[in-house]
């Protein structure tokens, strides 16, 4: 795992969290619910696709396939 995917989890992190408050503020709780939704989506698809490549490694080293 780099270094690099931490990185970008945090910047989605942070990038949601402020479109977060300003549609707050804005009065659109709702937007604001679904842009939080949608940040999360795409960390799990990022995190689901770096478990793949684990378990795919871990069946090439026992010798699974």
């Amino acid at each position: 795992m780099d270094v690099d995917l931490i990185f970008k989890i945090a910047a989605i992190g942070i990038i949601v969290a402020v479109l977060n408050q300003v549609l707050i503020r804005s009065g659109r709780e709702e937007q604001a619910m679904m842009t939080t939704l949608a940040g999360l989506i795409v960390v799990l698809m990022m995190i689901v696709t770096q478990i793949s490549s684990l378990f795919d490694t871990i069946k090439q080293l026992f010798g699974l396939w």
